[in-house]
């Protein structure tokens, strides 16, 4: 059987897409042995750190691949036409997410998320800034698995409403190249009451940077790297057990 090979990230770089082909009835375990062992340049405790996604959905290492499969090797991690605040004011749902390459209009955005009933609403805004670990950045290159992406930001923000009683939630997320200034990430939390949209918003963002699909390139000036994530929580990430030893 083939499955397709879907690299992010870091992982892109190294071993770019492909098709293998596999037995009936390989595991996720068995394509990771596999890649270990014909990819030199991949070092070993990369293995250990990532996640595995299949057909856009997360998968442990006993889980039994299918021909055809699209296979997302994920490291850990940092979702059309017209603008977020123009998509999300004609949706209007309970929750409502948007990856874009277009600039952030925090000020449109915030202003739909109002309505009658609210007490308060709680705006996170995540923008690039001049420097990094004392480097200067010259700007950020943003990419994710969309169609995943999309899939955990919903889930995430229905998470947030239910767990929280908060009867709003906004996720916006840029993708492709951003400057110093630019908004990357915006996150509104609409509420009867404040202490439920606090605690919504730091849920939101910090789950966020560690389980939704979207990775950090950083240029500087004097050169240019992946972002290192935040490890993937444990049910995601591939056990330490489990990981390939490359060759």
């Amino acid at each position: 059987m083939q499955v397709n090979i879907l690299p992010f990230g870091v992982l892109k770089d190294w071993l770019g897409s492909t098709t293998l082909e596999l037995p009936e009835g390989a595991t996720v375990a068995r394509l990771l042995r596999h890649l270990a062992s014909n990819a030199s340049r991949v070092p070993a405790s990369t293995w250990a750190s990532i996640a595995v996604s299949v057909n856009a959905e997360y998968a442990q290492p006993a889980h039994v691949l299918r021909d055809g499969d699209e296979v997302g090797l994920l490291p850990p991690v940092s979702g059309g036409d017209g603008s977020p605040a123009d998509r999300v004011r004609k949706a209007k749902p309970p929750t409502a997410v948007t990856l874009t390459r277009q600039p952030i209009d925090s000020t449109h955005l915030v202003a739909s998320a109002k309505q009658g009933e609210d007490g308060a609403v709680v705006v996170f805004d995540g923008i690039v800034r001049n420097n990094s670990r004392g480097r200067q950045t010259i700007h950020l290159d943003y990419e994710a698995y969309e169609e995943m992406a999309r899939k955990q930001m919903h889930a995430l923000g229905d998470e947030a409403r239910h767990r929280f009683k908060v009867r709003h939630v906004i996720i916006v997320h840029r993708l492709g190249r951003l400057t110093v200034g630019e908004t990357s990430v915006l996150i509104i939390v609409a509420s009867a009451h404040r202490a439920e949209a606090y605690e919504a918003s730091r849920f939101l963002i910090d789950t966020l940077k560690r389980t939704v699909p979207i990775w950090k390139r950083e240029t500087f000036a004097d050169g240019a790297v992946w972002s290192d994530g935040e490890p993937f929580p444990e049910g995601i990430a591939i056990q330490s057990e489990e990981a390939p030893n490359a060759s």
